[in-house]
């Protein structure tokens, strides 16, 4: 039978400090024993030429709508 998790609030904060930010990519969390042992961030980035507009689009718009 399996254990179960030991989560506290400093591994929430670590997990939620993990996924910020993050926009194309993943968070894997290790597990051994029933307690979190490792925290794995991937990030890819993507530079297309297309996202790269849509995304200073984006950003000008935004900034427009905080005036």
């Amino acid at each position: 039978m399996a254990k179960p998790l030991e989560l506290n609030e400093s591994w929430v904060q670590r997990i939620t400090e993990a996924v910020e930010g993050l926009q194309y990519g993943s968070v894997q969390i290790v597990v051994h024993d029933g307690r979190i042992v490792q925290i794995e961030r991937t990030e890819r980035r993507r530079y297309d030429e297309v996202a790269e507009r849509r995304s200073a689009r984006d950003a000008s718009q935004n900034g427009a709508a905080a005036k």
